[in-house]
């Protein structure tokens, strides 16, 4: 618990930027898991259009410091990996 004035207001803030956090979090994982059903379930339309609004999403995440920019490029990199091999054997088949 804490004693001083500074650090009651320290934990005030750190718990309100931490139920922050945890929202964007929870929101940009979300985004992943449509995108990467979409890609299995072989639908081009719904991943190319999530693709956007997932890469949208991780870009906040790590603007807003949730994520490690290294993290966001990971993700965006690997994602964009499998939809790239979706849309080939799509073209292919």
């Amino acid at each position: 618990m804490p004693n001083t004035k500074s650090a009651k207001k320290q934990l005030r803030v750190s718990l309100r930027r931490r139920a922050i956090n945890r929202a964007i979090k929870s929101r940009t994982r979300t985004f992943i898991k449509k995108l990467r059903k979409a890609i299995e379930a072989g639908d081009v339309e719904a991943a190319t259009s999530l693709h956007r609004q997932t890469f949208m999403e991780i870009d906040k995440a790590v603007k807003k410091g949730v994520f490690h920019e290294n993290k966001g490029n990971r993700y965006k990199s690997r994602l964009t990996k499998k939809l790239n091999e979706l849309l080939k054997a799509q073209q292919q088949g």
